[in-house]
């Protein structure tokens, strides 16, 4: 069964994640966001109280943005939390569901698990990552042809990147905010 959110929305372009280095300007960079981007809420570094509270100051801004809102965290959480999808191993059902890959193999095991799309990383060097070697564009290319599902680039992506990487969905942690 094909959640309500397929419907409803396409698939954003635009993808802000969080994370401990981007928090204290958060606020100001969902306000930035246009409407129907994506907003991906990690936040793994804070306990579950606080996790939580966080999440639901993030999430108010973002819905009165329009934006799609995505929980690092199992379907079931991200149910709970009122969020509209999940993102992490391509695993769950029922809400919409991003999945990570890295490698060939893994979006292999996002497309096995009909996830709704793809998070392809590290396309160029990041700073969360300094050790990864990073696909680099025609890598990245080469690979997201065959995941059955839109792909979004991420590590080390700003305009410019995403420019140089054609017409792609992209997502940036430090470039957006």
């Amino acid at each position: 069964m094909r959640h309500p959110f397929k419907q409803l929305w396409p698939f954003p372009q635009l993808w802000l994640v969080s994370d401990a280095r981007n928090d204290a300007v958060l606020e100001r960079a969902l306000r930035r966001l246009p409407r129907g981007a994506g907003f991906i809420f990690r936040h793994y570094h804070l306990e579950p109280d606080a996790r939580r509270a966080r999440w639901r100051q993030l999430v108010a801004i973002a819905r009165a943005r329009g934006l799609v809102t995505i929980l690092a965290a199992s379907p079931a959480l991200a149910r709970r939390w009122g969020a509209d999808g999940s993102y992490g191993p391509a695993a769950g059902h029922g809400l919409f569901r991003l999945a990570t890959a890295h490698s060939l193999r893994e979006i292999g095991r996002a497309n096995r698990a009909r996830a709704d799309g793809v998070l392809l990383s590290p396309v160029y060097p990041t700073r969360s990552h300094p050790d990864a070697a990073a696909l680099g564009p025609v890598r990245f290319r080469l690979l997201a042809a065959r995941a059955r599902m839109p792909v979004i680039a991420l590590g080390g992506m700003d305009r410019r990147g995403a420019r140089r990487l054609g017409p792609a969905c992209w997502a940036a942690i430090d470039g957006l905010s």
